[in-house]
């Protein structure tokens, strides 16, 4: 349970509020910095030639930009071997409709990349309800080279990179975001990726839960309570 507070004044309750606006505040400073610094990281030029599959065929990692020059890319779980994909990820996911039409005017094109065959990724999308973009990168070392898809071979070996270090990702799949830039040739460039509590800033409902009382009320257990959106109770 929630940790009990006082009832106070409506006068008092303000005095409070007004201190942690404060806070807040200067918070806020420290993250307009933060992204400040997250924009500026130097890039890497993408060398590999990745091939997707999506709903008009196949296409370079070039072409997920749609005509865009910035490109977010939500790497979502979901292999060949499952017929559901991940309930975080799908959690997640949710929200990428509606964002999308408003990055587009700020040219940047969002999709979701997954392991699974794309012909698994549209009909869990219908399932889902889902219009985002979402692409099979199949058999590619895409999900390899980006540090969310991991070998057995390199589980087994403790090889394994997740996160910046050389640590085990508690899967054989892991979710995460990574940002690439494409100039006036073509070239694609990779400016950023974020993984574990790093995606936590793209986690709408937890903002909302962490403001209510009772918080995220998960307790050591994480986020057990997470379903599919159409697998909760009535």
């Amino acid at each position: 349970m929630a940790k009990a507070t006082k009832t106070v004044s409506a006068a008092e309750w303000l005095k409070a509020r007004k201190r942690l606006l404060t806070k807040e505040k200067r918070f806020l400073k420290l993250q307009d910095a933060l992204r400040a610094e997250q924009r500026a990281l130097p890039r890497v030029k993408v060398v590999k030639p990745y091939l997707f599959q999506g709903p008009k065929g196949e296409v370079g990692l070039a072409g997920l930009f749609d005509g865009r020059t910035q490109l977010i890319v939500y790497h979502f779980m979901f292999t060949a071997n499952q017929n559901a994909g991940c309930p975080h990820c799908s959690l997640r996911a949710d929200g990428f409709n509606g964002v999308n039409i408003h990055l587009k005017q700020r040219d940047v094109t969002m999709v979701a990349v997954s392991r699974a065959p794309y012909a698994k990724l549209a009909a869990y999308q219908q399932r889902m309800g889902w219009t985002f973009p979402w692409y099979s990168s199949g058999d590619s070392d895409f999900n390899f080279d980006y540090n969310v898809s991991f070998s057995p071979e390199a589980l087994a070996a403790g090889t394994t990179v997740f996160n910046f270090a050389k640590q085990h990702p508690g899967n054989s799949e892991r979710e995460g975001h990574s940002v690439f830039v494409k100039d006036g040739k073509d070239r694609v460039f990779h400016t950023y990726s974020c993984y574990a509590r790093g995606n936590e800033s793209f986690n709408i409902h937890y903002h909302y839960l962490d403001l209510v009382p009772k918080g995220r009320h998960e307790g050591e257990r994480g986020p057990f309570w997470v379903r599919r959106h159409d697998e909760y109770p009535p």
